[in-house]
């Protein structure tokens, strides 16, 4: 990856950012009713999972904070009180990660938490944020055991597994599709996925031409797509993090390998995705939601985000982010920061955010169904179910 320098401007931005929240405080009077809101979390700023939170998650965090501040803070059930954010890199280390909630929950007594990157670390912080009694909101954990622990103070805003891949097979069946071949990565993320992909095909006349599992990390998937090239499937299945879907759309396109449907799930909604693959972006399809069409407020987010960061937000999680923190807001203005309070709060009722009408069943978001998207002139399209449909879905042409 040559986005290195870059990235770790970024990097030192946040900590910048982060180091200035920690001193304003002081500005303000330190009684209880109006000093900061403080909110802590631990996410990746370096390691593996920073490609992802780095994207969507923790710029939405300092944009959200930026925003409530600059309008007068967060409105505690009518009073307006800073937010002062108290964030920590995890390392993409989940050892790390769970220490860092359990002092900024157990010792430190934060007001309020965000929640870290990714299915293995929402797995692993739920359970202790729900142990403390701290409302989770949760955008990028895709895990369906996760939902059924029901845990009472764990809220998942992203579509499930079953949802997505549902969608996804739906489209196939939809559009003809025949035969596929699938590659999948081989921890809790891939495997439930894959699990989700194969129950949703076991009901349809779809050929799996291969199945291919591969390790967090892989370097080379180039000898498994030459092999898939062979068998020729309609369509192409990988079940992705952002590094594998930027390495599988390389390998791909220098091995010829051009199925009508070429999908890769995790990073494809990324400008990251657009500017590494150029034109080779187009008719690639992958997981996404929304885009700055799907509602005024959606776009109002799309162009502050872009503004602040000199890069888009991703078109999958980080409308789901920037859901959970409107959620939280919303909720914190109605019953205040009494955390039972805000935890039924949440639980029962239902919240406009810029996805549309948001509430949970359980953990579950059962407001948004699964959904796929498509990389159409340069804006990734939602293309599945048609009534959230952005585009139509079109097949993909042959790479540049």
């Amino acid at each position: 990856m040559h986005h290195h320098p870059n990235r770790r401007r970024w990097i030192q931005g946040t900590a910048t950012a982060l180091g200035a929240a920690a001193v304003a405080p002081q500005l303000f009077a330190q009684n209880s009713s109006g000093g900061p809101v403080k909110i802590g979390y631990a996410i990746a700023r370096t390691g593996p999972w920073a490609a992802g939170a780095q994207v969507s998650q923790e710029p939405n965090y300092l944009l959200w904070a930026e925003q409530v501040n600059a309008a007068g803070g967060l409105s505690v059930k009518g009073a307006k009180r800073p937010i002062e954010l108290i964030g920590y890199d995890d390392r993409s280390e989940t050892e790390t990660c769970v220490r860092t909630f359990e002092k900024l929950m157990g010792s430190d007594k934060v007001d309020l938490v965000l929640p870290p990157w990714g299915s293995g670390a929402n797995f692993a912080v739920a359970p202790l944020a729900n142990r403390f009694g701290y409302p989770l909101l949760a955008p990028t954990a895709l895990s369906r055991k996760l939902i059924d622990m029901r845990l009472p103070f764990f809220f998942s805003l992203l579509q499930q597994p079953d949802k997505m891949m549902g969608a996804l097979v739906d489209m196939l069946v939809a559009n003809s599709v025949k035969t596929i071949s699938i590659v999948y990565m081989d921890d809790l993320f891939g495997l439930e996925n894959f699990a989700a992909l194969n129950n949703a095909l076991k009901k349809t006349s779809i050929q799996v031409l291969e199945r291919k599992s591969y390790p967090l990390g892989v370097k080379d998937l180039a000898p498994v797509l030459r092999a898939m090239k062979d068998l020729n499937p309609d369509a192409f299945i990988g079940i992705t993090y952002p590094p594998d879907t930027i390495l599988a759309s390389r390998q791909a396109r220098e091995v010829g390998f051009n199925p009508k449907y070429f999908y890769a799930s995790v990073g494809t909604a990324f400008q990251l995705y657009k500017n590494v693959m150029a034109a080779n972006t187009e008719g690639v399809i992958g997981m996404g939601s929304w885009n700055s069409k799907t509602s005024p407020e959606a776009k109002a987010y799309f162009d502050a985000h872009t503004k602040k960061f000199g890069k888009e937000p991703d078109r999958w999680a980080s409308g789901h982010a920037w859901a959970g923190l409107q959620i939280l807001q919303q909720a914190v203005e109605k019953v205040g920061l009494d955390r039972k309070a805000l935890r039924e709060q949440i639980a029962k009722n239902e919240f406009k955010t810029i996805l549309g009408p948001i509430r949970f069943e359980g953990s579950e978001n059962a407001s948004i169904p699964g959904t796929v998207s498509q990389w159409q002139g340069g804006e990734f399209e939602v293309v599945w179910p048609k009534d959230r449909a952005t585009a139509q879905l079109m097949p993909k042409p042959a790479w540049k």
